[in-house]
C-alpha cells in the first residue's frame, strides 16, 4: 500500500514528499482537534483510512469505550487492523453510504470524507440518525477548491456554503479549526512529489469542459493566494 494524494500512511511518507508530510500534520491537528470535544462512549470514525486518527482519538480520551472505524478499502482496514490494535477499537470494511448501527454514537467523526460524496445531504443525514442525543458531529472539509486538481473529489466548499448547508439540521455550533496550507505552483504543476502524480492530468482540457472551475481557482488564488485552506467544526445535537 502506498501513500497517495487521497491516502496517507504515517509509515510510508517519504522523506523528500514534503506535502504528504504537511497533509499528515494537518490531518494529526484534525483529530487531536477532535479529541478535545468528542463525548464519552461510543464513537464512530467514518471514512478511517489506515486507523491512524482513530488510534490517536484513543489515544487522547481514555473515557471512549468504543471506536468503531469504518472504511470501503479492504487494504486500509486490514492495515489498520495489523497497525492500531486496541481492545477499544473495532475496524470495519463498510461503505459510509450504506453503514449502519442500531446502538447509536455519542460521536462521529467525519473527516476529509464529504468532498467525495455526490450527495454530501445524504451522508449527513444518515450519521445523524446514529448520533445519539447530546452527541457531537465532527466534520472537515477544504473550503478552496480541490475538484479540479484532485480527480477523487466532487464537490467544492466554501466556508460559507458548507455551514450553509448544515444549517438546515438541528445541531448547534460548538467550535471551529480553519488551517492554511502552502503550496508551490511550478512544483505542484510538475508533480514533483510521487503522491502528486494522482493530481488531474490534461487540466487545461478539463478547465475547457468546466469553465467555472478556472474562474473559482481564479477567484480562489486572488482572495487566498497559492493556499489550501480547510475548515474542521464542532456541532452538538440538541436532543
Amino acid at each position: 500500500m502506498n501513500t497517495t494524494i487521497e491516502r496517507i500512511i504515517p509509515d510510508f511518507v517519504e522523506s523528500n514528499d514534503i506535502t504528504g508530510k504537511e497533509s499528515l500534520i494537518l490531518h494529526i491537528e484534525r483529530y487531536e482537534f477532535a479529541s478535545k470535544y468528542v463525548k464519552p462512549g461510543r464513537l464512530l470514525d467514518i471514512a478511517c483510512g489506515v486507523g491512524y486518527g482513530t488510534s490517536l482519538l484513543l489515544q487522547k480520551r481514555n473515557d471512549i469505550t468504543e471506536a468503531v472505524g469504518v472504511d470501503i478499502s479492504v487494504e486500509a482496514i486490514e492495515y489498520a487492523k495489523r497497525n492500531y490494535q486496541d481492545k477499544r477499537i473495532f475496524f470495519q470494511v463498510k461503505d459510509a453510504l450504506t453503514f449502519e448501527d442500531k446502538k447509536g454514537f455519542d460521536s462521529i467523526v467525519c473527516i476529509e470524507t464529504l468532498e467525495h460524496i455526490y450527495n454530501p445531504d445524504g451522508l449527513i443525514e444518515r450519521l445523524l440518525q446514529m448520533l445519539l442525543p447530546n452527541g457531537v458531529f465532527i466534520a472537515s472539509v477544504p473550503i478552496t477548491p480541490s475538484v479540479d486538481v484532485n480527480p477523487y473529489h466532487v464537490n467544492d466548499f466554501t466556508e460559507k456554503s458548507f455551514k450553509e448547508m448544515m444549517k438546515k439540521y438541528d445541531l448547534s455550533e460548538i467550535n471551529c479549526l480553519k488551517q492554511i496550507q502552502k503550496y508551490k505552483l511550478i512544483k505542484t504543476i510538475l508533480r514533483k512529489e510521487s503522491r502528486m502524480t494522482d493530481l488531474r492530468r490534461n487540466l487545461f482540457y478539463y478547465y475547457l469542459k468546466n469553465p467555472t472551475a478556472i474562474f473559482k481557482r481564479i477567484y480562489s488564488t486572488l482572495m487566498y493566494g497559492f493556499t489550501n485552506q480547510y475548515i474542521t467544526i464542532v456541532w452538538e445535537k440538541k436532543y
